[in-house]
This record gives structure tokens, sequence and C-alpha cells, in this order.
């Protein structure tokens, strides 16, 4: 990799320095209301809000291009219900989207059962095995629990016509999934203390650099810290990945109970630097613009890794037209500048850009991991024991 383009891309956020979920209880009818099944209208009269009504508020909002990709206006109106599996996390804002959705449709009316992404991955799989499939979309905040649906072949196959906006790295074999919204990985920065040429290209070189020796923080019991460690675990081996883990911990690094802390403890100096998803260093500059923070993001490796937030359609459950229509939205131009600018998530869709001056998702370098294979968590949780990471 040309070091200068690396260097350049992981200092983006100076610039910014400037500047009532209802169950499914009582709606046992997979279908409608009548049991039939609804499609969508291509003849619209209904009213699109403006752009400014998708887009988040502050710093990291403000002065951004008009998305690119295809508009609501160009999609098929929405009329009918739909029952929907939401995962818990970054779903209270996912189900604000909906709502705009319902607002903007009258005629559609979305019935929603909220918990933790793996929970209804399991009550998904259940009810398919048993026939009796209560949910139409299974919308998860993390790939492992939309590939446990897949690998239990619980699911239906969504048209190329639908997944097409996104890269294939993003969607589920035989197009069994696609993602909505991606995180990657990061190490969140005090520029105070250190810079960009501080930071490792490679997150097994930090438990040996003089400079992170008992400044650095992680939250171990985070989902997406479990997710990092088993793509390690993928990538590396479990034996290389249990060294690793024992030597994070042996240079002295701090425990938090999420990543968010430990951005915020970054940005108030109390680290130096940490591990956490991109976005929350992003929340952190969007509320203190002045905030010492930056990210930087290792290079091929798990500390690479881009996760996603992906829709699947649940097997058996029907309404193919209309679930198909929805997850379309969810890709709309609108849908992932709303993504983009309130949950600060990385867009699907090469029409709009992430905030805040990130590198976009072609100029990250992932691991060429299959993200499904994350929902393999098991050998993960016994090898973090082992290290005595995790009670």
């Amino acid at each position: 990799m040309d070091r200068e383009r690396f260097t350049d891309r992981r200092r983006f956020l100076s610039a910014v320095a400037t500047g009532s979920i209802a169950g499914l209880a009582g709606c046992s009818d997979l279908l409608g209301g009548d049991g039939t099944e609804t499609t969508t209208s291509t003849q619209s009269d209904v009213e699109i809000p403006s752009l400014t009504s998708f887009r988040g508020s502050g710093a990291l909002a403000s002065g951004r291009p008009a998305p690119g990709g295809t508009s609501i206006e160009e999609l098929p109106d929405l009329s009918g219900t739909l029952n929907l599996y939401i995962g818990g996390g970054e779903g209270g804002i996912y189900y604000q989207f909906v709502e705009m959705l319902q607002e903007i449709y009258p005629d559609f009316q979305v019935f929603t059962s909220s918990a933790s992404s793996s929970s209804l991955a399991q009550t998904v799989v259940e009810e398919v095995t048993a026939g009796t499939p209560q949910a139409n979309v299974f919308w998860s905040i993390d790939a492992s629990s939309l590939g446990y649906v897949a690998d239990n072949d619980a699911y239906e196959p969504l048209p190329s016509t639908v997944v097409e906006p996104v890269p294939k790295s993003f969607r589920g074999a035989d197009n069994a999934w696609v993602g909505v919204a991606g995180r990657a990985r990061s190490v969140p920065y005090n520029t105070n203390a250190l810079s960009a040429d501080d930071i490792p290209e490679t997150v097994q070189d930090f438990p040996e650099t003089n400079a992170l020796q008992g400044t650095m923080g992680w939250a171990p019991t985070y989902g997406a810290f479990k997710s990092f460690v088993t793509a390690m675990r993928i990538l590396r081996g479990p034996d290389t990945t249990r060294e690793w883990l024992t030597a994070m911990q042996n240079s002295g690094i701090e425990r938090y109970p999420n990543e968010y802390v430990v951005s915020q403890r970054v940005a108030d100096g109390v680290l130096d630097a940490g591990f956490a998803n991109h976005y929350y260093a992003l929340r952190v500059k969007n509320q203190r613009p002045n905030a010492p923070i930056d990210l930087a993001f290792t290079s091929g490796d798990a500390g690479a890794l881009v996760n996603v937030a992906g829709a699947l359609h649940v097997k058996g459950s029907g309404k193919a037209d209309l679930t198909n229509a929805f997850i379309r939205h969810l890709l709309s131009a609108e849908a992932q500048e709303f993504f983009a600018t309130v949950s600060f998530a990385y867009p699907m869709i090469p029409g709009v850009q992430p905030v805040g001056g990130l590198p976009t998702i072609d100029e990250l370098t992932p691991p060429e991991v299959d993200l499904s294979e994350l929902s393999n968590l098991e050998p993960t949780l016994d090898l973090m024991r082992d290290a005595g990471v995790l009670g």
C-alpha cells in the first residue's frame, strides 16, 4: 500500500473541528388484515419530504452535497401491512426511518418486534422450522445474525434488482440478505497525545508499540468487539488470537463497558487511543467539534473489519412484492443519507458520501472474510475466557 495515501485517509476529522415500537402481539396474521397479499403501486401521488427531513443535524451533517442513487420518488409506493423483526442497538434510529415511510405512505403500516439481533435470529429460525413465520422482514444490526438465519435456510433470496446497488462483499450468498448500513472498526486517538504515524498499520503490532503502552482502552464484552475477535480467529487462528489478547492485557489496556465510553475517554485525554467502531468518535465530534479526537484505520486485518446492518426476507412469510419494495426503500438515496447523517453509519450505495471526510467504503481495506461466518461466536468466547478477557 502507498504509505502517503494510507496516512492521508487517516486524518479526516480535523476538517470538522471548526465546523413506540409496537409488538407483533395480536398480529398473527402473516399477510394483511384480511389475509391477502398486498403489492406496491407505481402510480404515486404521495408527497416526498424535502432532503433536510432525512438529514441529521450538527457539524458533521452540514454542507453536504445532495445524495446520489435512486430516490424514493422513483420507487413504487408502499401499501399494505408488513411485520418486521428489528434488532436492538441501532434499532431505535432505524425505526425512525420506518416511521417516516409510514408518514409518506398513508396506506402502509409496519408492525414491529424489537429485541437483540441474535435473539431475533434464533426466533426466525425456530418459527420457520415450525412452519409459523411471524415476520416478513428481519432487520439485523450485524451480519452474523443474518448469517445465522441464512445458514439455517430460513430466508427467501432477494431479487438482483433489490441488491444490485450494494457491493457484493456486503450481500449474503445467494442474495440471502443485503447490507443497508456499515460500520468500520477503527482506532480513535487523542490528537494532543498521538499522531496518525503513531498508530500501527496492523493490530498485531499494537502490543509492542511503545507509544501505546498503558494508554489504550477497549470494551471486550461489547458485541462489535467480539465480532472483531471472531474475524481475527478466522484469519489468524485461535492460538495467535489468544496470544494477542494476552499481550494487549499485559500492555496495560484499560477495560470499559462500551465503545462510546472508550471514544469519550479518548476525547477527554484519559486515554491516548482505543478500539471502537468508527461512528462513536463521530458522535463525540458532532457534540464537541473541537474535541481532540481523530480516527485511524488498520489495513487488511481484523482491525479493519467492516460489518453491516442488513435485511432479509423471512422464508414462508409471503408478501414478496411488498418486502422487496420495503428493502429497496432502505437503499434509497434518502434512506442512505439518513443512516449516514443520523447514526453516522457507512452508506451502502456509492452515490452517498460518509460524513466528516471519512474514507469511502472502497478506500478502506477490510480483510477478506465472509461476514456470515461471524455468527460462530462460541469458539471466540471460549478463547476470550481462556485469555482472561471475559469472566
